[in-house]
């Protein structure tokens, strides 16, 4: 019967009938939903969530930049003090802090991909407000420029996505304007 799986699959997958980003998305969702449940019981047995509170870019991207800004004046200078897309990370720690506007286990997960599909088009619009610094200060042309903002919106989204659930009891957690899963 295991061997069977991996054939069904290929035969899904080959045929059209699902595909990996579908199966994948299924999976992700399988494994978050129970995290989801715990915040919902969390949710409704609070008063509510705590005042927002944000640190711009999480994982140390705001206050990294930052200390390069204060100690390189030329980085600061071409890049500012904070990075380019910080209003974006703040929007989403907004929605991550609240968890959304309903806690039903399956809302709550559309809510947060919604969330980092969100940050992640933010981040790569910047690219347009960017682009001729960015041209003029490295020499790069637009393509690249563009290609560059994919790939730091890219790793964004899939940095929330692996390390932003709910329950994880992390600072940057899905919900985490409301107590730990666990001191229920």
């Amino acid at each position: 019967m295991a061997r069977l799986y991996p054939i069904a699959l290929a035969i899904l997958i080959g045929t059209g009938a699902a595909t990996a980003e579908d199966w994948s998305g299924q999976i992700s969702r399988a494994v978050e939903l129970p995290a989801h449940r715990w915040l919902a019981e969390q949710r409704a047995a609070s008063d509510g969530p705590t005042p927002f509170r944000t640190d711009g870019c999480s994982g140390g991207m705001s206050s990294l930049w930052t200390f390069m800004a204060e100690r390189y004046p030329a980085f600061s200078e071409a890049h500012g003090g904070i990075p380019p897309w910080e209003s974006c990370c703040v929007t989403h720690d907004r929605a991550y802090h609240d968890a959304g506007p309903d806690p039903a286990p399956i809302v709550s997960y559309d809510a947060r991909l919604t969330a980092d599909e969100v940050l992640r088009q933010c981040v790569q619009g910047t690219a347009s407000t960017r682009d001729s610094v960015l041209i003029e200060e490295y020499g790069l042309n637009a393509e690249q420029v563009r290609a560059a903002y994919d790939a730091i919106s890219e790793s964004m989204f899939q940095a929330v996505r692996l390390g932003g659930g709910p329950c994880t009891g992390l600072p940057w957690r899905w919900g985490y304007g409301y107590p730990h899963c666990w001191q229920r």
